[in-house]
């Protein structure tokens, strides 16, 4: 769960965990059949621009860290919106008064952004885009109540989907529709510093809780893919363990289009872990069998989730545009497959 370090990581290794090893900081490097997984790669669909989502990337973080009741948080919202806008996007914002774990009312919009609107056949992609207000996993304990920039953990997620909704507008090709939703009040879990509160997993993915249990619209994606910390300095994607029990047969089909889009090696088989996140409510409460997409470092002592992970080092300089462009490209992959 997600009570004190987001993850229960180690629960589900297996015993092929071993022949991965990489430093926190450093490339993956568990690849040995790279080369095989290039030679037999079959991408389709339009080139992800790494470069265009690093920016977007960065354009979020130019507001300031994008904490719940902020002025950051509302002029980035607006920016998120309108950029869904430009890109051809029917977009509503989903408003809700929520309460925090400590009766803090967080005024949270999820923001909705239907490609093909008119499409049956839909899919969801979706990320957070609020950040952690507290720094309490940093290894410096004067910065644990500092806000974190959250480049990777909220902006890299929603800077994907503005780059693959930018693609779709331009490529016309793709008649499946998407529903792209930023989810809202994600990072405001109970800190670490908190003695006072019981954390049973319930006050992480607000905003997912209330999509999930107020389904804005009358036609559900066939299945959801949620980006979370998908920018990250030497990353690799694990299957996640509660995607595995949700919905098993869409963590196959998207690590499968990642080897056919060139980029196994970022994706390996291996489980890594169970992660409470914006996916869970999503499958619980909206029936929609959605897996999460999320870093797992086995060899890094600061946090499993890579070394930024609810730092004051969660900036642009540990964005990686090899990472962006994996999963990016990998989505696409998915999307031109179905």
């Amino acid at each position: 769960m997600k009570a004190n370090i987001k993850l229960l990581f180690g629960c589900l290794l297996a015993a092929s965990l071993a022949t991965v090893s990489y430093g926190c900081k450093g490339k993956a490097s568990n690849n040995d059949n790279a080369s095989d997984t290039v030679a037999t790669a079959k991408p389709v669909g339009p080139a992800f621009n790494a470069d265009s989502a690093y920016a977007f990337t960065a354009a979020q973080c130019e507001f300031g860290p994008r904490l719940m009741n902020s002025a950051a948080h509302e002029q980035c919202g607006k920016w998120i919106v309108e950029k869904f806008k430009q890109y051809g996007c029917e977009v509503q914002e989903q408003k809700a008064d929520l309460n925090a774990y400590d009766g803090t009312i967080l005024k949270s919009t999820n923001i909705i952004a239907r490609f093909n609107p008119q499409a049956k056949k839909r899919i969801l992609i979706c990320a957070h885009w609020d950040s952690r207000p507290w720094a309490d996993n940093d290894p410096d304990s004067t910065n644990h109540k500092k806000p974190v920039m959250a480049a990777n953990d909220g902006a890299s997620g929603v800077a994907a989907m503005l780059e693959l909704a930018r693609l779709l507008q331009a490529d016309k090709k793709l008649t499946v529709g998407v529903d792209f939703v930023c989810f809202d009040a994600e990072d405001w879990g109970i800190p670490r510093w908190e003695t006072g509160y019981q954390d049973t997993g319930d006050s992480w993915a607000l905003g997912a809780q209330y999509y999930a249990k107020n389904f804005p619209t009358a036609v559900k994606p066939e299945f959801g893919i949620l980006l979370d910390m998908v920018g990250g300095e030497g990353a690799q994607f694990y299957r996640e363990g509660m995607s595995v029990q949700f919905a098993p047969d869409i963590v196959n089909r998207v690590w499968e289009a990642a080897k056919a889009a060139g980029f196994g090696s970022y994706f390996p088989d291996t489980i890594g872990g169970m992660v409470t996140d914006d996916h869970v409510p999503v499958n619980q409460f909206a029936g929609i069998p959605t897996i999460d997409i999320i870093p797992y470092y086995p060899d890094c002592q600061q946090s499993s989730f890579g070394p930024t992970w609810h730092t004051v080092n969660d900036t642009m300089e540990h964005i990686d545009k090899n990472t962006l462009q994996a999963v990016g490209q990998t989505v696409i992959q998915v999307l031109y497959t179905l």
